[in-house]
């Protein structure tokens, strides 16, 4: 009895501890299920997170490169109440997009601010601080599922758009940027290049703006190993040095003494493409002008007058001939030829080693007939409007060698001291931008009169002072004259060593920033007075001569330049200015 007692025993011992061990391996189970559960969880909420950040970033680059288009997103949202289902999908650029990354679907939407725009400035202490902008607030939602169907992720992104003028820096470089004065130069507003900097002076260069650059920034010439005299910029209260007493070319790592006032390898910006100068339907600086004029070139490079006597034409937004202000603007009197446009063909380009073929335009005279025809007979437009912030003329030249990459087209503005007609009772205009992808050249004194906000946008940018005269043709008759020119100008300028980049130094120098202004005269002991902003996207696409200082070139003028500070207003900033769209991050939310 004993004996079956204790068997008994051991029995119940033994299934307890099967029990146990069961329970135990049970939990076990259970724990790796919820371990596994948990991992595949996570697993998905990290694939999903990912995914969903992508969404967000591909919706907010969508918006900003609708901006560098000059264009604006339209559409409506879908409703906050279950968005992206049931057909509540929303419209145009702010609808419901999926986006597939493997395994992963990302739903995204875009909502936009109330009030956009709202008109402001870069706090002081942010990259392009103090800069005037035009902000633009948008969330973008994105909703992540995975491959049942399950929610993994929801993210929101709240941005600014930020459309930055080119016009309010003092230099805007899109390519390598050379400074290196032979006298003293100050520079009062930002500089920025999206390439290298290099910075030199024979004198003493000041700066007295925030200086940015995408990449590395040198003390020194490009052409040569050279390194001269004081180079300053402001730190951010007093001047600093940049490397003092350096005797060759020196590459500026430390930056920490400018206390964020200058920056290296920064983002490389996004601007407006050199092609928005093409006279073509499918660029803004021709279809939203308000004034397109062509010279009509025959195959020998003459007027074709087969449209008009002097072979000028008035264009249509979509390109076409309008026959009835053709007609109009050819009757109005001014000084070429008694004309107020048309063309000549004796200015000798000792730079291009050519005679230039040239549509010229008596502005004043231009003026006075789109006044005095009511706008070639278009009432619905008037000199003061103040669409786009004034008025916007294109010129451009037709000919057989048009698209060539060296021609002897040039466009030349004379009578242009004062942007407005001297008609009694005509109303002043609000700014001007004159637009040409063509060589341009200003004869005399520029918008010194009631100074108005003005631009140049061209291939090349040329000076004529106010004693130019055609005929006379050589080195001892070219004496300049003192010279003002008041206006901002985007233009194409020479590399060098023909390259970008550190291929292209020891190069053949490009003339610098303060050869900006192609010159063609005896400048010396003369001053060229200059306040506006400098902005290079490219090369010039029509012009080849490499820069040359001397006879029979020029020689230089007394420089007082700076940068024209009215821009800082953006009120004040010419009419249809290029930018660049800057996208800043504001909140970056996870909701699920």
């Amino acid at each position: 009895m004993k004996n079956s007692n204790q068997k008994a025993f051991a029995l119940i011992v033994v299934l307890f501890f099967i029990v146990i061990i069961i329970a135990l391996l049970g939990a076990y189970l259970k724990i790796t299920r919820l371990e596994l559960s948990s991992t595949k969880y996570a697993k998905d909420s990290i694939t999903g997170f990912a995914a969903g950040e992508a969404g967000l970033n591909i919706r907010a680059e969508d918006i900003r490169n609708i901006f560098v288009g000059y264009n604006m997103p339209e559409g409506d949202s879908p409703s906050k109440t279950h968005p992206c289902e049931s057909g509540n999908n929303g419209s145009g650029d702010f609808v419901c997009k999926t986006y597939k990354f493997k395994n992963t679907d990302v739903v995204t939407y875009v909502e936009e601010a109330d009030g956009n725009p709202i008109n402001t400035t870069i706090p002081q202490g942010e990259r392009y601080q103090n800069l005037n902008v035009l902000e633009y607030r948008y969330s973008v939602y994105s909703i992540a599922k995975g491959a049942q169907g399950q929610t993994e992720s929801i993210l929101q992104l709240k941005f600014k758009n930020r459309l930055v003028p080119l016009f309010q820096f003092a230099v805007f470089y899109d390519k390598d940027l050379e400074i290196a004065p032979g006298a003293t130069m100050n520079l009062s507003g930002p500089i920025h290049t999206n390439a290298d900097l290099y910075l030199n002076a024979e004198g003493n260069l000041n700066i007295y703006g925030q200086v940015t650059t995408a990449g590395d920034i040198y003390r020194g010439r490009k052409n040569n190993s050279n390194c001269n005299d004081t180079v300053s910029i402001i730190a951010p209260v007093d001047l600093k040095a940049m490397v003092k007493g350096c005797s060759s070319r020196t590459k500026v790592r430390d930056l920490s003494p400018w206390k964020g006032m200058v920056e290296s390898n920064v983002e490389k910006l996004t601007v407006p493409s050199p092609d928005i100068l093409n006279p073509v339907p499918s660029s803004n600086y021709f279809s939203l002008a308000d004034l397109r004029l062509q010279l009509k070139l025959n195959s020998s490079n003459k007027p074709n007058t087969s449209f008009s006597k002097t072979g000028v034409v008035v264009l249509k937004s979509d390109g076409s001939i309008d026959s009835s202000q053709t007609t109009k603007l050819n009757a109005c009197t001014g000084n070429i030829n008694s004309k107020a446009i048309g063309s000549t063909n004796t200015f000798y380009n000792n730079r291009e080693k050519k005679n230039i073929r040239m549509f010229e335009i008596d502005m004043s005279s231009l003026f006075n007939c789109l006044y005095t025809t009511s706008w070639l007979g278009d009432s619905g437009k008037k000199l003061n409007t103040a669409d786009k912030g004034g008025l916007v003329f294109n010129f451009s030249i037709d000919g057989v060698d048009s698209e060539k990459s060296s021609n002897n087209y040039g466009v030349r503005l004379r009578n242009s001291s004062y942007l407005g007609s001297s008609k009694s009772g005509a109303p002043q205009i609000k700014g001007l931008t004159v637009v040409t992808n063509q060589a341009i050249y200003l004869w005399g004194d520029y918008n010194t009169t009631s100074k108005k906000p003005a631009a140049i946008m061209s291939d090349s940018f040329n000076i004529l002072s106010t004693a130019w005269n055609d005929s006379k043709s050589s080195w001892s008759q070219r004496v300049a004259a003192n010279t003002t020119i008041n206006t901002a100008i985007l233009s194409g300028t020479d590399s060098t060593g023909g390259i970008e980049g550190t291929s292209g130094q020891g190069g053949t120098y490009n003339g610098g920033l303060e050869n900006y202004p192609r010159l063609h005269e005896q400048w010396s002991g003369k001053t060229l007075t200059y306040k506006g902003s400098f902005v290079s996207l490219s090369t010039p696409k029509h012009v080849k001569g490499a820069w040359v200082y001397g006879a029979p070139q020029y020689n230089a003028p007394t420089r007082n330049w700076d940068y024209d500070t009215d821009f800082n207003d953006g009120d004040k900033l010419p009419p249809l200015s290029p930018r660049f769209v800057y996208l800043r991050q504001e909140l970056f939310v996870r909701e699920y």
